[in-house]
């Protein structure tokens, strides 16, 4: 009886534990983060059909009034689940744009990259070449776009400010030289130079991607930030200097270098305090 007794009080503090875990967005399997993220957070959640792609999106509660929308563009996620093995899932183990989108102070929106966030009901599209070598191909870029366009509709917006984290700023530049709505764009951590990064860090050419600095011309006089960290070995913040250097000069282009920030700390935690620095009021509305 004691074996017994001692058996169901484990029992018990398993199923309390498992309980707790699920309450908790931090220890959810990445496909229901984000949703529980957004709601916690009292977002609208969403999945958005493009024609090609469904694709994860979430919004607050805040109209834009006249104001922008700052609508953050998650990053590429598990592309590879090693060196050379292309991933099954390419959803991120926690939504960082997201979690930044959740600390903006003016309203937002969230964009998730076709085929992360998905389940057999929704993969719509999917194909392992749109998270590897395709993964910011014409189409990827011109679905995104619709949701944009979506997300406007649905916030009263008429302007967009685009933030982009890791390969989500990549994103970010390639559909701020696509649009006339986008009053700034802000990258965090991004490979804005794909030829630059893919050579420096002996990674397969993108040969199915957009490349942002072919755009070049075309950002120059866009308002833009540009963050990166001294200690990314991920994208490390020669590959953003290499695109800046594409840009030529003059340009609407700033550069902030956190020197204790590598590719994932601490951009979250530091959000906050980033978007009040005075290089964001390049970026009217922004602020």
């Amino acid at each position: 009886m004691k074996r017994l007794s001692a058996f169901r009080c484990v029992a018990f503090l398993f199923f309390t534990y498992f309980l707790s875990a699920c309450s908790s967005p931090n220890l959810l399997p990445g496909r229901t983060q984000a949703s529980a993220y957004a709601k916690q957070a009292g977002w609208s959640y969403a999945k958005v059909d493009t024609g090609r792609f469904s694709v994860a999106a979430a919004f607050s509660s805040v109209p834009a009034n006249g104001r922008p929308l700052t609508v953050y563009l998650e990053g590429d996620g598990r592309a590879f689940s090693g060196a050379s093995t292309p991933s099954a899932d390419p959803t991120p183990a926690t939504p960082v744009a997201l979690r930044m989108a959740l600390l903006n102070p003016t309203p937002a929106a969230w964009v998730a990259r076709p085929c992360q966030y998905t389940d057999s009901a929704t993969a719509k599209g999917c194909a392992v070449a749109y998270w590897t070598s395709h993964r910011y191909a014409p189409e990827i870029i011109e679905s995104i776009g619709r949701v944009v366009d979506d997300l406007k509709q649905r916030t009263g917006a008429q302007k967009v400010v685009l933030v982009g984290y890791s390969g989500g700023g990549a994103v970010a530049a390639l559909l701020a030289a696509r649009r006339t709505d986008v009053t700034g764009f802000v990258t965090v951590a991004a490979n804005l130079d794909l030829g630059y990064w893919t050579r420096a860090d002996n990674l397969a050419p993108l040969s199915g991607s957009l490349d942002p600095v072919d755009d070049a011309q075309r950002l120059r006089g866009i308002p833009q930030i540009h963050f990166v960290g001294g200690q990314d070995d991920v994208v490390p913040p020669a590959v953003v200097r290499s695109y800046l250097s594409k840009l030529g000069s003059p340009s609407n282009a700033r550069l902030v270098e956190k020197a204790d920030y590598d590719h994932q700390c601490c951009w979250i935690d530091g959000w906050s305090e980033l978007v009040r620095r005075p290089e964001t009021a390049i970026i009217t509305g922004w602020r």
